[in-house]
C-alpha cells in the first residue's frame, strides 16, 4: 500500500510516525488539523489499538475529533483537560526561530488556544514548509462576521506602516459563500509576500476590532518534526538548540495508509 503514496504524504507520514513517539501513557494530547495531522491521529489511533496506549485528546476542530473517535482515540474537550502535556499538529510554514504561519485549514484559532494550554508544542511537517522569512503562505485571520468589510478596511489601511512586501486581502471562500469557521466566523486571507517583523504584525492585528485571532504562532512551537518522502526524519528543538536525524521504513500491511481522504 505505501508504494501508492506520493513522495510528500510519505515525508508526512514518516513525521508523524516520529512525532507519535513522543506521546507517553496517560498524557492529555492536543490534536492538529489538516492532512499532516491527520497522519498523526492515525499513528496513535494505530498504538492505542495494537499497543494499549491510553490518552485524551483535545482536538482542534470537529473533522479531527471525528477522525480520532474513528480510530478509537478517547476526545475530551479543552475545558475537561484544562491542560495539556504536549500538542502535534502541522504547519502552513515555518521559520529558522519556529515561529509558523497555520490556518490554511481555517482552524487556527483552536489550534492555537490549544498549544498554548500545553506544556509543549510539536510540529509535523515536510521540508517543503522551510522559509527563511515567514509570508510566502498567505496569513489568515478570523474575523466576525458582523462589519467584515469594516475590518478589512482597518487592517488594509494598518499593513501601510508593516514591514511586509505586499497588502492584497481576500476573503476565504467555501464555493460561492465565504468560508465559516468552526466558531461561525469569516477568514480574511493576507497575501504579504514577506513579514519582516512577524512578532509586531502578530499583536498590531489582534488589537484591532472584530478580528478574533491571526495565524502567526510566535514563541509557541517548541520543536519541528521534518519528514522527507526517503524516509529521513530531521527533529530540532528550539529549546536545547539539539537537530536530530533518523530514518523510518515503510511497512506495506500498515492499516494506516486506508482511508486517505482528509
Amino acid at each position: 500500500m505505501s508504494g501508492e503514496l506520493s513522495p510528500i504524504d510519505k515525508a508526512k507520514f514518516v513525521a508523524a510516525k516520529r512525532a507519535a513517539a513522543f506521546v507517553e501513557d496517560g498524557m492529555r494530547v492536543g490534536l492538529g488539523t489538516g492532512s499532516t495531522a491527520a497522519w498523526l491521529v492515525r499513528c496513535l489511533g494505530e498504538m492505542v489499538r495494537d499497543d494499549g496506549l491510553r490518552i485524551r485528546g483535545v482536538p482542534t476542530s470537529t473533522r479531527t475529533a471525528v477522525l480520532a473517535r474513528e480510530v478509537g482515540i478517547e476526545v475530551i474537550s479543552l475545558d475537561e483537560a484544562r491542560w495539556l502535556d504536549i500538542t502535534i499538529d502541522g504547519a502552513d510554514e515555518f521559520d529558522g526561530d519556529l515561529n509558523l504561519i497555520k490556518g490554511g485549514g481555517g482552524a487556527h484559532l483552536q489550534e492555537k488556544i490549544v498549544a498554548t494550554a500545553s506544556d509543549q508544542m510539536i510540529v509535523i511537517t515536510d521540508a517543503s514548509k522551510e522559509v527563511e522569512t515567514l509570508g510566502a503562505f498567505p496569513l489568515p485571520i478570523e474575523v466576525i462576521p458582523f462589519g467584515w468589510q469594516t475590518t478589512r478596511a482597518l487592517v488594509e489601511e494598518t499593513l501601510v506602516s508593516m514591514d511586509v512586501l505586499g497588502r492584497d486581502i481576500s476573503l476565504r471562500m467555501n464555493g460561492d459563500a465565504p468560508f465559516i469557521t468552526d466558531e461561525g466566523n469569516h477568514i480574511l486571507d493576507l497575501n504579504l509576500k514577506r513579514i519582516g517583523n512577524p512578532r509586531q504584525l502578530a499583536m498590531v492585528i489582534n488589537q484591532m476590532p472584530g478580528v478574533v485571532e491571526n495565524g502567526l504562532f510566535i514563541d509557541i512551537c517548541d520543536t519541528v518534526v521534518i519528514g522527507h518522502g526517503d524516509g529521513k526524519v530531521e527533529v530540532r528543538d528550539i529549546n536545547t538548540g539539539t537537530v536530530e536525524h533518523d530514518r523510518l521504513d515503510f511497512v506495506e500491511s500498515d492499516n494506516l495508509f486506508k482511508d486517505l481522504a482528509d
